[in-house]
């Protein structure tokens, strides 16, 4: 796995950081995920990890293991995220070289430019 350290965050609360570099198209990280159902999704609406879990196949959520829920949002991201259904994982790629001392970001929208954001952008 490559190392990477989470820090206090110019976007807001933590961040996830690289201390070294990464080139475009290099994989990040493979996080696993603890999947609920549509109706525990639900209930995960009216609690604090409403912000950290990803939708998954239709109605039911995932939450990332290792640093997976942790990647803020940025709409000009320099990373990405691809659920792995068969391997029930995501898979975050490098979408351009990211620097040492580097946040790394996703775009929450990926597959949605109009899905409306639950929060303020900064």
């Amino acid at each position: 796995m490559r190392p990477l350290y989470v820090a206090p965050s110019p976007l807001g609360g933590r961040g996830v950081f690289t201390p070294e570099e990464i080139s475009a198209g290099d994989i990040i990280e493979l996080a696993h995920v603890i999947l609920l159902s549509a109706e525990e999704r639900t209930v995960v609406h009216e609690t604090t990890l409403h912000d950290y879990y990803f939708q998954w196949d239709g109605d039911r959520a995932a939450i990332a293991l290792g640093y997976g829920s942790l990647y803020n949002h940025a709409d000009k991201a320099n990373a990405e995220f691809e659920l792995d259904y068969e391997f029930e994982q995501i898979r975050f790629i490098a979408l351009r070289k990211i620097l040492p001392s580097e946040e790394i970001t996703t775009d929450y929208r990926v597959g949605d430019k109009e899905m409306k954001l639950w929060f303020e952008e900064s």
